[in-house]
């Protein structure tokens, strides 16, 4: 399936955004920040009632943080949720969440890490949501970082089209498919799930932070068996940062990805800038998105829901 799934409506000034914590908990500064970047763009800002609460290491317990995203998404105002950060938590939430009203008056949700389950239920219900930068970001990088403004743009109906450097392991070739994926150990933790996603059409793309090497390699062969690699349109593979490379594998981890998927018939992007780094690309998961991948270069485009 290469059909884009429903784009909510793009943002104007003065329109409204409201902030959540749907899975740990977060420092008041970060929410401040996040809350003053977004006025500075012209939108008002609504901040759920648990956003910078605490019960152990969430922000709130279930109830409270399922009352504050089933507000946000419930508020027919409001036209975008930023997830002031991930965690650990959205697991607890997943199967709770009521689309009646969110259907009438579908909104952006924005956010990565755990916030890739968020993802995976949205496009579940057949919107697109976009994987994104959230409060630490906006608060601690300037109002001119490139994936700060690319957000803004991204948000306001401008959507993006990278264009990278080439990678020794890259895969030649070009593919269009729906854009999938997140955070490696989440999408893994959604296997065998009705959020588990469709392979069928898809361009993956992956990220993960603090895992070791062998358990890398264990996640991404579960994709392996499971029919998941074989089956994909396109593979992006993002930054994998705070781990340390095991030679005793034989491998390092982008060689270990790159061998599992050395016999795929499609184009594999390796070192795009996505994941737990300060270059954060924003994506929208669920757009129909077109790759082209040579050993130069990639380039990434983002289609509008009906665009050839």
């Amino acid at each position: 399936m290469t059909d884009a799934l429903q784009f909510p409506p793009f943002l104007h000034e003065g329109d409204k955004v409201a902030i959540i914590s749907p899975a740990g908990k977060i420092d008041k500064h970060f929410i401040a920040g996040a809350r003053q970047r977004l006025t500075e763009w012209g939108l008002k800002v609504s901040v759920g009632k648990h956003a910078d609460g605490s019960s152990g290491r969430f922000s709130g317990t279930v109830k409270q943080r399922l009352a504050d995203i089933q507000k946000a998404m419930d508020d027919p105002d409001v036209k975008a949720i930023l997830c002031s950060r991930g965690g650990y938590g959205c697991i607890h939430l997943v199967d709770k969440i009521d689309f009646t009203a969110f259907r009438e008056h579908p909104k952006w949700l924005l956010g990565y890490s755990d916030i890739t389950i968020l993802h995976a239920l949205l496009q579940k219900e057949g919107f697109a949501s976009v994987h994104s930068l959230m409060a630490r970001h906006l608060t601690t990088e300037p109002p001119d970082d490139p994936c700060t403004r690319r957000l803004h743009e991204l948000v306001t109906g401008q959507l993006p089209c990278y264009q990278i450097e080439g990678h020794e392991l890259n895969k030649k070739g070009k593919a269009a498919g729906i854009l999938r994926g997140g955070n490696l150990s989440v999408l893994y933790s959604l296997r065998g799930t009705r959020y588990d996603l469709p392979p069928e059409g898809t361009i993956l793309f992956i990220e993960d932070i603090g895992e070791r090497p062998y358990h890398i390699d264990r996640m991404m062969n579960n994709l392996r068996l499971g029919g998941i690699l074989e089956n994909l349109s396109g593979l992006i593979v993002g930054q994998f940062t705070e781990y340390e490379e095991d030679p005793s594998l034989g491998k390092f981890v982008y060689e270990m990805i790159a061998a599992l998927v050395k016999d795929c018939q499609y184009p594999v992007c390796f070192g795009f800038p996505v994941g737990h780094t300060s270059q954060n690309c924003p994506l929208v998961c669920g757009s129909r998105v077109e790759m082209d991948v040579t050993k130069k270069g990639a380039e990434l485009r983002t289609c509008l829901p009906g665009e050839s």
